[in-house]
């Protein structure tokens, strides 16, 4: 069932004003942490045997996981309905499902070491947001790596989790992340995960094909460019969705990310987005930037949504 605009918009506002405090986080794990734990609990109980068990346990996994999710967001719903306080219930059970606020404190915890010129700091800021190995990157690379992950997260963290809130409902906001929180874990080709996230894996990649187009669209939307380079590069990527935001950030911005990067050691070869110099420090500044005012797009067109919607 589809959200109200307001609702979404009222979670959207919220989580980036308070995030989630690690405070809290301390006495009261975030929700995506449990979720995790079952993800990893199951893994390695059910992730053994032949590829096809594997890949059937793996069904299984994903389908407890998003069930358990959407019940619990179904419960919220139907619980909260009767009473006054309802869509403050909602709004803040949905500000859970987003991570914009703490999207941009990660990122910015990069660029500040970065832009003093202290590249040990950024290293280690950098290697909290990223897969990849940070410690031969200079300041070119940790700039570089830190802008790919605020584009591609600004559709997981964002963009994506206020479509399926919108579309869905808690139900489908919850669903999202589980499959998000799912892909993030166990998503990988990878062995001991090749046959055991294959599920995982492809619901991700079709729960993002909508809302990663959408999150390309506002990048260059709001910087008045990229338009060409998201079109033609974003089917580079090895991910069917990851390259239309990062392509997009890559063209608003004038330069190159992607390029070989070394995981766990090993060297991958990765194509180029975008055309122009490697990116500085000062691009990274600029990237964070582009993502508040992408940020800001998407509040005006759920506020824009709230007014036309029906009452």
């Amino acid at each position: 069932m589809a959200a109200d605009p307001w609702i979404v918009l009222g979670a959207g506002l919220l989580e980036g004003v308070t995030g989630y405090p690690q405070a809290l986080h301390r006495r009261a794990p975030h929700p995506v942490a449990w979720a995790g734990g079952l993800i990893s609990a199951a893994e390695r109980t059910l992730n053994r045997g032949s590829p096809v068990a594997r890949r059937a346990a793996g069904i299984v996994t994903l389908l407890l996981v998003v069930g358990l999710s959407a019940g619990l967001g179904l419960a919220i719903e139907r619980l909260s309905a009767p009473w006054a306080f309802a869509p403050l219930a909602l709004i803040a059970a949905g500000s859970l499902g987003l991570a914009g606020r703490n999207l941009y404190a990660h990122v910015a915890a990069v660029h500040r070491p970065l832009s003093a010129g202290d590249l040990e700091a950024a290293r280690a800021a950098t290697e909290r947001i990223v897969g990849r190995d940070v410690e031969r990157l200079d300041a070119s690379g940790l700039a570089g790596a830190a802008l790919e992950s605020l584009a591609e997260s600004f559709n997981d963290a964002v963009a994506a989790p206020l479509f399926w809130f919108l579309v869905g409902g808690l139900p489908g906001l919850f669903a999202y992340k589980a499959v998000n929180t799912a892909d993030s874990l166990i998503g990988h080709r990878e062995a001991p995960f090749t046959h055991f996230g294959w599920a995982a894996a492809r619901t991700d990649d079709l729960m993002n094909l909508l809302p990663a187009r959408l999150a390309g669209g506002a990048i260059a939307m709001v910087a008045g460019r990229g338009w060409r380079i998201m079109l033609r590069d974003a089917g580079k990527h090895a991910s069917p969705n990851a390259g239309w935001p990062e392509a997009a950030m890559a063209g608003a911005l004038g330069v190159r990310l992607g390029g070989t990067a070394s995981y766990d050691g090993v060297p991958h070869l990765r194509p180029t987005l975008g055309e122009g110099p490697a990116p500085a420090p000062l691009d990274l500044a600029r990237g964070l930037g582009l993502y508040l005012r992408a940020c800001a797009i998407l509040v005006a067109a759920l506020a824009f949504g709230g007014v036309a919607w029906p009452r």
